[in-house]
């Protein structure tokens, strides 16, 4: 199965091929990097009920299981950041999804352990970064914004009916970084540097940030007025912000 149940910290690489778990945990390790291998989902269970991981490694087909499945069910209970391994030949949309979904990063075979090392390590980087901005900013005030109130010190975000409105920790970055430059054209650049802080992510995923948080505005994103494109160049966000 791997290494021993009960590790804190450690890497979960799951991928019922071999070869690539003794790569990738021979090389990981050999950089000081805690490495647990699952072959199969029911492996992977095991150590999630025993363990609390750093980062899991997951490859897009495991066993009998569609590994995006596998993934609902993690960010249905987990905010562990997992990075998904696909087979060459999957198209750019299994990318998008598997990021939609809730994936950090997203990684097609062949590849060099040391280039998953490399993404592993940044992921792991921007998750410590996060931790501390949301320190910083559970003390600080916030911003009122066409009705609505973001409240940096508990993380919440209120509409205009006084509901309180769900948003994932990108969805928090990226509008709290259009709060702090309203009506300014913020490039994608810019956006993903201020979302990677809340929420370990790339740069093929801004646009569906973008979009996800334009669903919180309006129930169809096209629709959404506040957050207006800038062909070629980023996005406005468009309403008048009064911090406080």
């Amino acid at each position: 199965m791997g290494r021993a149940v009960g590790r804190t910290g450690c890497v979960i690489v799951a991928d019922g091929d071999e070869a690539i778990r003794r790569m990738v945990a021979a090389y990981f390790e050999a950089s000081d990097v805690q490495v647990s291998c699952a072959s199969n989902r029911e492996e992977l269970i095991l150590y999630l009920r025993t363990m609390r991981p750093s980062l899991i490694v997951l490859n897009r087909k495991l066993g009998n299981w569609d590994g995006l499945d596998i993934l609902r069910d993690l960010r249905s209970r987990s905010n562990v950041p997992v990075v998904i391994v696909a087979e060459r030949g999957r198209d750019e949309v299994d990318g998008v999804v598997s990021l939609e979904l809730g994936a950090d990063d997203y990684i097609a075979k062949p590849f060099s352990a040391r280039e998953l090392l490399a993404r592993t390590r940044a992921i792991l980087r921007r998750q410590e970064a996060g931790r501390v901005q949301g320190s910083q900013e559970r003390e600080q005030g916030g911003y009122h914004f066409g009705g609505w109130r973001l409240e940096q010190r508990t993380r919440t975000v209120i509409d205009s009916t006084g509901a309180p409105v769900s948003l994932r920790k990108g969805e928090y970055g990226l509008l709290l970084a259009f709060l702090q430059a309203p009506r300014r054209v913020l490039t994608r650049e810019h956006l993903l540097q201020a979302t990677r802080l809340h929420q370990d992510i790339s740069d093929r995923s801004i646009d569906v940030q973008v979009m996800r948080l334009r669903r919180k505005f309006a129930s169809d994103p096209k629709a959404c007025r506040a957050i207006q494109t800038s062909r070629g160049i980023g996005y406005t966000f468009t309403l008048a912000v009064v911090p406080y």
